[in-house]
């Protein structure tokens, strides 16, 4: 008879090591599928151009959210101090083509995506700016926050318009959304 597994076992099983494995060309053209067909319903026959910026950045993500989890883990884990900073002045710009050298998928996309018949320099031009700021007072926030910082403190940086999901966000001031925020981004 089995004994009942500690909280330590059960959270290693629960382990999502493997399901984003190595960074191909054929394991990025299948994710590129998936979420075209799955998750924007859409085939080649009527995709827009947009369709396929969301499928590439979708496809993207799912990278980068394996890497989040094992993060949140090891976080968890270990329970270290936290830092939070919220600005309202940060100035993200484009993200994808960052977010894919970042992950060191750049090469393996940009062959995917030719493979596919698409241009990775139109899909990347298709992503709105998000346009949150001038970004003067968030860079320089940021700086402190670096992971230089000889006392190693975990620290999660954002800026308030990227909560708001789908819906029509109210701005104070009679300022307007950015299209990131009408529109989504992945």
């Amino acid at each position: 008879m089995s004994r009942p597994l500690s909280d330590q076992e059960r959270r290693k099983q629960i382990s999502i090591r493997g399901i984003v494995g190595a960074e191909n060309v054929a394991e990025l053209k299948r994710g590129f599928n998936r979420h075209l067909h799955f998750t924007l319903v859409k085939d080649r026959n009527v995709a827009t151009p947009r369709d396929y910026y969301f499928a590439l950045a979708h496809t993207v993500r799912d990278h980068l959210v394996g890497r989040w989890i094992r993060t949140q883990q090891y976080y968890y884990e270990r329970d270290p101090k936290r830092i939070y900073y919220l600005s309202l002045e940060f100035y993200m710009g484009r993200t994808l083509q960052n977010t894919m050298i970042n992950l060191g998928l750049q090469n393996a996309c940009d062959e995917a995506v030719y493979q596919l018949g698409l241009d990775i320099e139109e899909l990347e031009e298709i992503e709105e700016d998000a346009g949150l700021g001038n970004g003067g007072l968030g860079r320089l926030a940021v700086r402190h926050l670096q992971p230089e910082d000889p006392q190693r403190v975990a620290g999660t940086v954002g800026a308030p318009g990227r909560a708001w999901g789908p819906g029509q966000p109210e701005l104070v001031g009679g300022g307007q959304p950015t299209a990131g925020l009408v529109l989504g981004v992945p």
